[in-house]
């Protein structure tokens, strides 16, 4: 029996290890589950995790997921008192949000007039500085395209072109020189259409050697908003997460206090409602500018529960059934520090080109302080259909150091056969001397590309490598462990 009045049963309506991660809470919570589920991942585990698996077509795997009408058509088929849309896909579209509660189902989330608002990265900007919070400069392709390159040029060099409705580094370009402005624009724009079937453009002032700091908040209906804390995000590549952690080191306890509440009160000006993340970039001198809002659950929202002890997804549920706040900001209290490492089917070697393949052994780290969020299981195909984000490890330590420890030995302890990962490289990451000593901006990767490269293998090691690989081979074993043709016509003669 549900233990949310109004909500017995919720339709996932997304895919790998967020629709798990959702199903989990569900199932504590007693409301049945059901997920929305492509051919291709119809073998997969989020199929499995879920009460009621739902097959969903379209002409790609992407396309099905985006299809709004059919994920709706199926939510009041199976009688989905809610949809849960995870990240991603269609978790930011305020179009499909609007149509949900038009269908008389709960939309998981913020409602359509705050996505439209706030989602926007241009709407969301606007917003801000009109009550007054730093923005950095920017310009607007909807003020005029025909001088939208010129007026950002005026703003001055280097600059961030950015997708109005982007997410997850899609549709982001640096540009440092006039003559590089048009063709990052049109970059910018194909893959604006590309992810989010929106090609709307800004640019802004790049700050130079920036932190990415974000906060994540809560807000009901009843006017309550709270934070739940900062989390630093500026491990990355192609402005897209690779490691993220809270609290942010080296942060200093004034800024961090400004931040967070700079964060609740933008939320509350927005009468946001459910949960949210409100990012900022930090400029060395300390500086802090509004960057976005994301008006849906974070990828790295895990962190933030590990050092809360609070579970995101129930706390969604319960604003979108119409439930106060059950914490007040006095009750939040923060233990330790957490690290969330990303592990994703790519080559770092070769500038992070996905990596493809059959996984052939699927084994998670174990023990104490270590969470392994993951939608992948042995046999399982990895294609470049999707985002090449195979998992996330989550550690949590007493404090930051021990934080470190735990995920440098959980990486080690993670195997994943079949297909190139990151694991070793962002083991790599997590021992330099500098992210140890907290000295992290979002440039980190190529300032310490050298440091950070595989190192070569020791003769002993390239051998034994060779080896381990031709034993593994059957038509190798086969052709050295046969018996030759002249013994074998022997047959059992003996001298």
């Amino acid at each position: 029996m549900s233990r949310i009045a109004g909500v017995e049963k919720v339709l996932i309506a997304n895919r790998g290890e967020i629709a798990i991660r959702v199903a989990g809470t569900l199932s504590r919570l007693g409301i049945a589950s059901a997920a929305v589920v492509h051919a291709d991942d119809a073998d997969g585990p989020a199929a499995r995790a879920v009460d009621e698996p739902c097959p969903i077509e379209g002409e790609t795997p992407v396309a099905a997921y985006l299809d709004a009408a059919q994920i709706i058509r199926i939510a009041r088929e199976i009688g989905a008192d809610a949809i849960h849309p995870g990240y991603g896909f269609l978790a930011e579209n305020a179009a499909f949000a609007e149509a949900v509660e038009a269908a008389g189902i709960r939309f998981i989330g913020p409602g359509p007039e705050v996505i439209r608002l706030m989602g926007d990265k241009i709407a969301s900007r606007r917003f801000v500085a009109e009550q007054g919070f730093p923005l950095t400069p920017s310009a607007s392709e909807e003020d005029d395209p025909s001088d939208f390159a010129d007026r950002a040029a005026t703003i001055g060099f280097p600059l961030l072109v950015k997708a109005s409705a982007g997410g997850g580094g899609k549709g982001m370009q640096i540009v440092r020189r006039r003559p590089d402005l048009a063709p990052a624009i049109e970059t910018a724009r194909s893959e604006a259409v590309r992810y989010f079937a929106d090609g709307r453009l800004y640019a802004e002032r790049y700050v130079e050697q920036p932190r990415h700091i974000e906060v994540q908040i809560l807000a009901d209906a009843h006017g309550n908003v709270i934070h739940l804390g900062e989390r630093d995000c500026s491990i990355q590549r192609r402005f897209q997460k690779l490691v993220e952690e809270t609290p942010a080191p080296k942060l200093e306890p004034s800024v961090r206090d400004q931040i967070c509440e700079q964060a609740v009160a933008i939320a509350r000006a927005a009468d946001y409602r459910n949960a949210g993340t409100v990012e900022f970039v930090l400029a060395p001198d300390g500086a802090f500018y509004f960057l976005e809002m994301n008006t849906r659950l974070q990828v790295e929202h895990p962190v933030t529960e590990m050092v809360t002890g609070l579970d995101l997804v129930e706390a969604q549920i319960r604003i979108a059934a119409g439930e106060p706040l059950r914490v007040q900001q006095s009750q939040i209290s923060f233990e330790g520090a957490s690290i969330e490492c990303r592990l994703c089917a790519e080559d770092p070697g070769e500038d992070f080109r996905p990596a493809v393949g059959e996984l052939l052994v699927v084994r998670p780290p174990e023990g104490p302080g270590v969470r392994f969020d993951g939608g992948i299981a042995e046999g399982q195909r990895v294609t470049t259909a999707f985002d090449p984000m195979l998992a996330k490890l989550i550690v949590h330590g007493r404090d930051r150091d021990e934080a470190i420890a735990r995920a440098r030995g959980a990486l080690r302890d993670t195997v994943i056969l079949g297909c190139v990962t990151n694991t070793a490289f962002l083991e790599r990451v997590l021992a330099h001397p500098a992210f140890v000593a907290g000295e992290v901006e979002t440039g980190f990767l190529p300032s310490h590309a050298a440091a950070l490269a595989e190192p070569p293998l020791s003769p002993e090691e390239r051998r034994a490598t060779l080896a381990a690989a031709a034993l593994s081979d059957r038509d190798f074993r086969e052709r050295t462990e046969a018996i030759p043709a002249l013994h074998s016509a022997m047959g059992d003669w003996q001298n």
